[in-house]
């Protein structure tokens, strides 16, 4: 077990460092003079130099990138005075500010937005998954499978606004999204969050709900929940202790992954819903092309999505006992 939590700490290092350097390239080699971007249109020459100077762009491409890294585990200062505390990731060519003090801002929001729509969508997947299969041919099937082809079908932003006019103008049960502290009124807080979770949500419900029976269907017909049937075992046992664990394992680690990557639709959803998290933080800096900003938030989706792999391959061997952690493949 040791040795397997070992490797797959080196891996996601490994991977992090990659993701680190092409990112680097993308922001710093491949796109405009980030001094020019910085300083506007109407700019002498000098200032531009200045500016190339204090962000260190006139020294060679390896020593700009391990000023980065180094930056990341040990902070550093830019030419100006300007103090980057670790975990520096540079500072928002347009505000000045921080960009980690500017995704540490927003991530709580996003965070209750992710786990929340999680939560929603798990329920929604499994349970709907686990009644298809009980009733499989059955009209309740049918049925299940056609919501389910329709939550896969929509794209967010059509969903996002037609839950938006839908609820919030013609019904008015729902309020406008704005900015409420959960230890102010838990209530309006809960009302706030309840269209954004349910778009991030459908889809992925959708999909669990389909993978879901299909592995509950496929368990039930294996040797070993036969056997547990002919020895006379009751029937929710059966599906508790023998067909349910088994079947839940690649959800799992589906789950995992798509939590990790739920960055890319919160962008969609937190923008039309005007919340502030970091997905509005990135789709802001894509508009107004800030560069640094942009790439804390590709780096912080990036650790996320190859931190949740390892902790689902370190979940596999828990949830199935047929699994063993570093088990050749």
């Amino acid at each position: 077990m040791t040795r397997f939590v070992v490797n797959r700490v080196a891996g996601m290092l490994l991977v992090l460092f990659l993701v680190c350097l092409f990112t680097y390239m993308v922001f710093f080699l491949l796109s405009p003079d980030p001094a020019v971007q910085i300083c506007g249109k109407n700019c002498t020459p000098e200032r531009i130099d200045q500016i190339r100077e204090n962000l260190g762009l006139t020294d060679p491409f390896l020593t700009q990138f391990w000023n980065f890294l180094s930056g990341l585990f040990a902070g550093r200062t830019y030419g100006g005075g300007i103090e980057c505390a670790a975990p520096c990731l540079g500072y928002s060519f347009q505000t000045s500010q921080l960009v980690t003090d500017m995704i540490v801002q927003r991530l709580p929001v996003t965070a209750v937005v992710a786990i929340g729509a999680a939560v929603l969508w798990l329920l929604m997947g499994v349970i709907g998954g686990l009644l298809s299969a009980v009733q499989e041919g059955k009209f309740a099937d049918k049925f299940i499978a056609g919501l389910t082809l329709g939550g896969m079908s929509v794209p967010n932003y059509v969903l996002a606004l037609a839950l938006q006019y839908v609820f919030v103008v013609w019904l008015q049960v729902l309020p406008f999204s704005q900015a409420v502290p959960f230890a102010d009124d838990p209530v309006q807080w809960f009302l706030n969050f309840i269209l954004p979770w349910s778009v991030l949500a459908i889809g992925y419900a959708a999909s669990y709900t389909r993978l879901t029976r299909a592995n509950v269907i496929d368990t039930l017909n294996e040797n070993f929940v036969r056997t547990a049937k002919a020895k006379g075992l009751r029937p929710d046992l059966v599906w508790r202790r023998h067909a349910l664990r088994p079947a839940l394992t690649p959800i799992v680690t589906i789950a995992g992954m798509d939590f990790a990557g739920l960055l890319g639709g919160a962008l969609i959803t937190e923008t039309v819903f005007g919340i502030n998290g970091v997905g509005k933080l990135a789709a802001d800096s894509i508009t107004k092309n800030d560069q640094p900003v942009i790439m804390g938030v590709t780096l912080l989706a990036a650790f996320f999505v190859v931190v949740g792999n390892m902790v689902v391959d370190l979940l596999y061997s828990v949830i199935d006992p047929r699994v063993k952690a570093g088990a050749p493949a």
